[in-house]
């Protein structure tokens, strides 16, 4: 009796940590050691992956684009034809507000003024075409390494 209790604990046990690499593999530090498809810097938001892509050589605030790719957690593209949103850049005592608008089949794109901050953050809102609402944090040109992020366009 003990036998069969003890594999049944053991198989329960098994079976409920099976989806902890998958879960894993899906947080901040995790997400920063892949190599993200579009040189910015991926974050997990809800059932999303979403890929900050600024600009990395603006030493000037200037009109410089935002580009916000959304894929599921395998990376296959998620459509953004009636998706909208916004990208919140902070550096120092300066906060730019960015709106985003579709632009191809998993992007979002909007223009700000800006510069290429190292310490900058970011936070991404997408608002998806159910209203369903997810949001990411980003250091866009750090990496936990303090290297810069991959290319800004």
């Amino acid at each position: 009796m003990n036998r069969i209790r003890t594999a049944t604990l053991v198989a329960a046990i098994v079976a409920s940590l099976g989806g902890l690499p998958y879960a894993l593999a899906h947080t901040d530090a995790a997400l920063d050691t892949q190599k993200p498809p579009h040189g910015g810097q991926l974050r997990a938001a809800g059932a999303y992956h979403f890929e900050l892509v600024v600009a990395k050589d603006s030493a000037e605030a200037k009109d410089n684009p935002v580009l916000v790719y959304v894929t599921d957690h395998r990376g296959a593209a998620v459509p953004t034809a009636k998706t909208g949103g916004t990208a919140t850049l902070l550096a120092g005592k300066t906060k730019t507000v960015i709106k985003l608008v579709p632009d191809g089949e998993n992007r979002l794109k909007g223009v700000g003024r800006y510069a290429s901050a190292p310490e900058m953050k970011a936070v991404v809102s997408v608002t998806f075409a159910d209203k369903s609402v997810e949001q990411a944090r980003f250091t866009p040109l750090l990496r936990t390494t303090g290297a810069p992020a991959g290319p800004g366009q």
